[in-house]
């Protein structure tokens, strides 16, 4: 751990800390950083802790969910640990150009997480979920990886990035708030329409492959106010997952494509997250 940060100010539940760990990263050819939020009681108990892979929106890093939102104070009554790891513009996913994120988040983070915090390992004790881009990332690495995380949530998720054709914002650019690609960026991850690239993250099919056997906890919650185009596909999404019979919670509540509507989703979503995972529980003495 190279820096701490206190989170929080009620001195009655105590203060959740932010880490910020450095670590080479095989699947990237690159040094990462990566900030992990720990329970108020962390340093002082021998529990072993939830955790939570949340990913932040087209653009973001490992800073703007702590940047944007009250998370540290939203998370220190649920006894769970927050990886806050960063992508940029690139997603969470193995994408056109041969940037691999998805192996980074899935086959380095996690074990990474896993061997030095006392986290629970194993897909009953992990969640993935993020907003915007990260909340379709999250969705898309939940079904991709079922043995992984158990749990998964998408505020404003862009579930169709997969699908998508020329610029649905283009009436939007004028926008400085505005989170969404241009064609250009958007091709340098995806590639062209039909690419292998788009075909493997292809939410529908992801859905037709879903395992029943090892069933995901999914939430997913949108602004009514959100870009046309994005509470459509989570209308859609909403349905494609009610046709499957995949058990999941579906909301929409006033807001944007912004951080006001994910500050005030933030609360309930967590709680389903943390509800849909194992508790902290007692670990041995010999444990990070």
């Amino acid at each position: 751990m190279i820096s701490t940060t206190p989170g929080g100010s009620r001195p009655d539940a105590g203060e959740t800390t932010v880490v910020t760990e450095t670590w080479f990263s095989a699947a990237l050819n690159r040094t990462k950083r990566v900030n992990i939020l720990l329970p108020p009681d962390y340093a002082t108990g021998r529990h072993r802790y939830p955790v939570l892979y949340l990913l932040h929106g087209y653009g973001g890093n490992r800073d703007t969910w702590l940047r944007n939102t009250a998370l540290p104070q939203c998370v220190r009554w649920l006894d769970l640990i927050v990886v806050l790891p960063e992508s940029g513009r690139r997603w969470f996913i193995n994408d056109h150009e041969g940037h691999r994120y998805e192996d980074y988040l899935v086959h380095e983070l996690v074990p990474l997480v896993d061997r030095n915090f006392r986290s629970t390992p194993d897909r009953a004790g992990r969640a993935v979920a993020g907003f915007s881009m990260g909340g379709a990332a999250a969705v898309f690495q939940a079904l991709r990886h079922q043995t992984t995380f158990s749990a998964a949530a998408g505020l404003g998720g862009a579930f169709e990035a997969p699908l998508r054709m020329g610029d649905p914002y283009a009436a939007h650019r004028g926008d400085p708030g505005l989170l969404m690609p241009t064609v250009e960026s958007h091709e340098r991850v995806w590639g062209e329409p039909g690419s292998p690239t788009r075909q493997t993250y292809s939410p529908y099919r992801l859905l037709d492959r879903y395992d029943r056997s090892t069933p995901i906890a999914f939430y997913l919650g949108v602004g009514t106010e959100d870009y046309g185009r994005v509470l459509r596909m989570n209308r859609t999404m909403h349905g494609a997952l009610r046709e499957r019979g995949i058990v999941h919670e579906y909301h929409e509540c006033p807001g944007g494509h912004d951080w006001d509507f994910v500050t005030r989703a933030l609360p309930a979503t967590l709680e389903f997250l943390s509800r849909h995972l194992t508790p902290a529980r007692p670990g041995g003495t010999d444990e990070p």
